[in-house]
């Protein structure tokens, strides 16, 4: 491809979330002079979606205090910008894409960012039950708001242990609901930490008065007039005047499916961000991605993966050659503690548990498969984070009795000096 066809003709990018807002943008800063159109599916201005089970939930702010853009700013990088309009599919040969409002939209090159969608559990009683939210949009959290500020009972049950259900517990904790946290697995958090950050958690709800429990299997929900009862398997029933489920997400694969592209645990890309058609891309939550220093194929559910990719595959689709390699990042916030989140711990077969002496409230939990750091967990510790991410981006060995032992975390003070040169 020249260099003057590269940046030539109309790239459209469905879904405008982090994925399909930065690649709009990177592709004029890497120099595309075609058409832009991104198309959306939400009515709503592109907005920031991990304040939305925290800060956003419990202020009064209106969406328009959290757009990731202003729209001056599309108008300033002539990107098309089409919201609550559906794409209903996709023609590779003919290059073209059809709309829910029936027209036909030609492209050069194609970006698939459709991310994903809540899980809605097959629930007896789920369907008719009065007050149910998931967590994904800005009208999600505009309902819960408005519930909270109307309702005078406040009982909210949330269907899920995860990240997203419980920082919406302790959101809506703060705003004064009385929160029962149901979790169908024997701890929180079990598919993506360690058990001593489980119980670090579970303790931390408990301390601020919400009542997380484990073993949790809801078989079905009854509706009474103007609240619910949630009924688990052993029995036991919850009363709630809301719900809040929040147990997974589905990928959004269909229009790719449909297209024939490769699909393996979501969308197939290549290291370019490039699927199984050359002119079509897919980034974000979506895709089913290769990270070279995992060795191994990823999908993540990660505001920074879909930044990353969208990257790429902006200088890609400009004729450029870059290649993804991002160290995966992750964070919650949860009352008082911020937990940021470095690598996968998917593997690991040790782990070691660092408190830092000078404060009390802040600790890490490095995860290591034999003598390999594989990712680090750090509560309201920065400094835990940013060494964590060097060792891992770098390789470095760390001596694993220092880690335990320094007094002060250094990067000098834990390596190895038998592997590693001293910094």
């Amino acid at each position: 491809m020249s260099g003057e066809t590269a940046t030539k003709g109309t790239c459209v990018i469905i879904g405008a979330s982090h994925g399909g807002v930065n690649c709009a943008t990177a592709l004029r800063r890497e120099g595309w002079e075609g058409n832009i159109i991104l198309i959306d599916s939400d009515p709503v201005v592109p907005y920031h979606k991990p304040p939305l089970s925290k800060a956003y939930l419990t202020s009064d702010d209106a969406i328009d205090k959290n757009l990731l853009k202003s729209l001056e700013s599309y108008e300033k990088d002539a990107i098309d910008l089409r919201l609550g309009i559906k794409v209903n599919s996709i023609q590779p040969k003919e290059k073209t894409i059809t709309l829910s409002d029936g027209a036909t939209v030609s492209y050069d090159k194609l970006v698939i960012a459709t991310g994903a969608r809540p899980i809605i559990p097959p629930i007896p009683g789920l369907d008719t039950a009065v007050h149910v939210y998931p967590l994904r949009t800005a009208q999600n959290i505009s309902d819960i708001r408005c519930f909270m500020k109307s309702s005078t009972l406040k009982r909210v049950v949330v269907i899920g242990g995860g990240y997203i259900g419980l920082e919406t517990a302790a959101s809506l904790k703060k705003l004064g609901a009385e929160v029962v946290v149901l979790e169908r697995e024997d701890r929180i958090l079990a598919r993506v930490t360690a058990p001593e950050m489980s119980a670090f958690f579970h303790e931390l709800h408990a301390r601020n008065g919400v009542e997380v429990l484990t073993g949790k299997n809801v078989s079905a929900i009854e509706t009474h007039d103007s609240y619910n009862e949630v009924i688990c398997a052993d029995g036991s029933r919850y009363p709630a005047d809301m719900l809040i489920v929040g147990v997974g997400i589905f990928v959004n694969k269909e229009l790719a499916e449909q297209a024939q592209l490769t699909i393996e645990n979501g969308i197939l890309v290549n290291e370019k961000a490039q699927t199984s058609d050359e002119n079509i891309y897919a980034i974000g939550d979506c895709t089913f991605h290769y990270n070279p220093h995992y060795k191994r194929n990823i999908r993540l559910e990660s505001v920074q993966n879909a930044v990353d990719q969208s990257k790429v595959a902006a200088a890609s689709i400009c004729g450029k050659s870059p290649v993804y390699d991002s160290i995966p990042w992750f964070w919650s916030d949860q009352y008082d503690v911020k937990l940021q989140m470095v690598g996968l711990s998917l593997g690991y077969n040790q782990i070691i548990l660092r408190h830092e002496p000078a404060n009390p409230n802040s600790f890490s939990v490095w995860y290591f498969q034999d003598d390999v750091l594989l990712s680090v967990d750090a509560v309201n510790n920065a400094k835990a984070y940013v060494i964590g991410t060097k060792l891992i981006k770098d390789g470095h060995t760390i001596d694993k009795e220092k880690l335990v032992a320094v007094e002060a975390l250094k990067m000098d003070a834990i390596l190895n000096p038998q592997t590693d040169n001293l910094f």
